[in-house]
């Protein structure tokens, strides 16, 4: 039990001193560049998709 106290004491220091956070500008920075891209592949993958249902239902109709 007291190994296991230890490892949250010396957790909760890590967590505290050693780790470097980034502030908030960083933060919003980063989830922008993060919902654009989500954004862009969404677009990219619903090009495709929308394309292969054209190209399919285009291929059944021949046969």
């Amino acid at each position: 039990m007291n190994k296991f106290i230890n490892y949250l004491k010396d957790t909760y220091t890590e967590l505290l001193h050693k780790v470097s956070w980034p502030s908030w500008n960083d933060l919003q920075g980063s989830s922008v560049v993060v919902l654009v891209a989500s954004i862009i592949i969404a677009l990219i993958i619903f090009a495709m998709d929308f394309s292969f249902d054209y190209l399919f239902k285009f291929i059944y109709e021949i046969f």
